[in-house]
């Protein structure tokens, strides 16, 4: 687990300078405190700062083939390493590390980009070809680890794990995108490709990106299809579910550090802890994050299934003053993030980081198996839609007339939803501000009319039949990869901690993904064959309690501990003056949430999220070094 970034110069004729790329690591030193290497040949110039978790004596990066033609820097893991490193001696490649990153070396070699289909994990990738005078990049299929690049006004290309290395790269001008800030404001994250800087680019997931003779071009590796689907019965795909799941949390056992797993008392956590401790001699060290609000809390959950697998178990109640760490988390996310579960994540891999240097997560259940209740919610809007024969907005409105206030609000949103044709139907259910929300916080030319205009495709895959599965896989290319993904390898990197994701295993989501939906999706309930295997390992109070999500009581802190420091921020003449906010709109906005009539609690984190993020990175310029979070 590491942190790369690199230079490559589209003019061949023009050396590099070295100094930059150390620079460009330095930057990221939080990602890889154990080492740093860099190789520079010509033009080009990789580096990395490395976290050492498999072959602590020599795994030092870059590596590269025998004869020193191919060159890597690698972020990530590679599961089925020791699997491709039999195949390529048998093959005739020579091996002089016991490291993974070495695998891609020969992998690539014999393969070239096909190699990328052939791992197993999660990665960042770039490869110095010097036969070939070509870099290639790659990312992992689902977006675990991250990878920008742009192209610098002089005809240099730059990438690097996280966006702040540009800094260091001379050329680099960073521009606010209005059209990144409309999405961060509609949907809390900014889709890939896009980032928040205007000519900066985010390496989509299950891509690769090849630089040779001057010319930049990207292509897709892999796709998750969703068919055609598994005919076996229901008993013979449970214990198929079972034999992938193991096999997946097995494979992520592999390291020479210790290591552990976060809990959270939910299914998807909880089914990769008992399957770790099946196959482990040594109790799980199981971390958990809990909230004094009974409502926000799930520490007698974890705490139950901690006993149940034996566990080492450690806990930390998270307080409302632990917002204060949002000056410094800006710092590792780069651009404006608004995930408020961003808070407790940066506080259990904290936690964890004082016992282990790797933990398991359960990452992604809910996109495979239909886990979210607004899957359900759709199911249930969508009937009506059609059953109602398009007069269901209308009848909606009418009865909002009779409603009380809160709830004829309510009624008009469905109402809205219910008018609208998919995947807007969808999306309006999931996105954080409406397009009416949007005009009340921004101004016009940032606001826009559609707040889904650059999502809304990745939700109308056309070999996908079924709505339901279009909007999974929607989730999987969006929401998963620019939101929860972010969050998790950001949060743990910031801690110098490793996490794997048992449940995004690809060969896992391949096979889940085949699975009828209603094995996923039955009679209003989610995660329906998921949860007949977790019945055969977990306590019954686990499986039937309601899903609560990593979320933290932001309304209340807002009206209470956070009060103060909401209007003082967005009362300030820098937030007045950037030119992007209605400021009379969100005035409006503080006062309903606070009178407590309007619950704005999430429309309110995401402005006091960008405007510190702008005020470190645009107003503060970019230090080496963060502000040391207080422990």
């Amino acid at each position: 687990m590491c942190g790369i970034a690199g230079l490559y110069t589209l003019d061949e004729t023009r050396p590099a300078d070295p100094s930059i790329v150390d620079a460009m690591c330095r930057m990221i030193v939080h990602r890889g405190p154990d080492d740093q290497g860099v190789h520079v040949h010509g033009g080009a110039q990789i580096g990395m700062r490395r976290l050492s978790i498999i072959d602590l004596a020599s795994g030092h990066q870059p590596i590269h083939n025998e004869e020193r033609t191919v060159w890597v820097v690698f972020n990530g893991e590679i599961y089925n390493f020791r699997e491709l490193r039999r195949e390529l001696e048998a093959l005739g490649h020579r091996f002089y590390t016991q490291t993974d990153t070495e695998c891609i070396v020969h992998a690539y070699e014999q393969y070239g980009e096909d190699c990328f289909r052939r791992l197993r994990g999660m990665f960042g990738i770039a490869i110095l070809d010097l036969r070939e005078r070509k870099l290639v990049l790659a990312r992992d299929r689902l977006g675990k680890k991250p990878l920008y690049y742009t192209t610098t006004p002089d005809g240099t290309l730059a990438f690097a794990s996280e966006l702040k290395c540009l800094y260091a790269v001379p050329g680099f001008w960073p521009r606010i995108s209005a059209e990144a800030t409309h999405d961060y404001f509609a949907l809390g994250y900014v889709p890939a490709p896009a980032s928040i800087y205007e000519g900066v680019h985010k390496l989509p997931p299950a891509h690769y990106l090849v630089v040779r003779q001057g010319q930049v071009s990207v292509q897709r590796y892999w796709q998750l299809d969703f068919g055609p689907k598994w005919q076996a019965g229901e008993a013979e795909l449970k214990g198929q579910l079972l034999e992938k799941l193991e096999d997946a949390v097995r494979a992520r056992l592999v390291s020479d550090v210790p290591f552990g797993a976060f809990l959270s008392g939910g299914i998807d956590s909880s089914v990769v802890a008992v399957l770790m401790a099946r196959n482990l001699a040594a109790p799980v060290k199981t971390f958990t994050i809990g909230f004094k609000e009974a409502a926000f809390n799930e520490l007698p959950d974890a705490r139950s299934v901690a006993t149940h697998i034996g566990a080492d178990h450690h806990e930390l109640i998270v307080e409302a003053d632990a917002v204060g760490l949002l000056k410094d988390l800006v710092w590792y996310f780069d651009e404006p993030f608004g995930d408020s579960s961003a808070i407790p994540t940066y506080l259990v891999s904290r936690l964890a980081a004082q016992h282990v240097k790797m933990v398991l997560s359960g990452d992604g259940g809910d996109e495979l198996f239909a886990g979210y209740e607004r899957y359900r919610r759709f199911q249930r809007l969508d009937a009506f839609a059609r059953g109602t024969l398009g007069l269901g907005g209308t009848a909606l409105r009418a009865a909002s007339l009779v409603a009380g206030k809160a709830r004829g609000v309510r009624l008009r949103r469905i109402a809205d939803r219910v008018d609208q044709p998919y995947p807007q139907r969808y999306l309006s259910g999931v996105a954080l501000n409406t397009a009416a929300d949007l005009r009340m916080l921004l101004v016009p030319e940032v606001a826009g009319n559609d707040p889904f205009v650059r999502v809304s495709d990745r939700f109308t895959r056309a070999d996908i039949a079924d709505p339901m599965e279009k909007i999974l896989a929607g989730d999987i290319d969006t929401y998963l990869a620019d939101d929860i993904l972010v969050k998790v390898d950001r949060m743990t990197m910031a801690n110098s901690l490793e996490a794997r994701s048992p449940l995004l295993d690809h060969e896992l989501l391949e096979f889940a993904a085949r699975l009828p939906l209603d094995l996923k999706l039955r009679n209003g309930s989610g995660k329906y064959l998921l949860k007949q295997v977790a019945r055969d390992l977990l306590p019954a109070a686990v499986l039937d309690k309601p899903k609560q999500g990593f979320a933290i009581p932001v309304a209340k802190w807002f009206r209470e501990d956070l009060r103060e420091l909401m209007l003082d921020t967005l009362a300030d003449r820098r937030f007045r003056e950037r030119g992007i906010f209605n400021t009379a709109g969100v005035r409006r906005c503080m006062e309903l949430h606070l009178a407590g009539s309007h619950d704005y609690s999430e429309p309110l984190w995401l402005l006091l999220t960008y405007e510190m993020w702008a005020r470190r990175f645009i107003d503060g310029g970019v230090q080496a070094r963060p502000v040391p979070v207080a422990a």
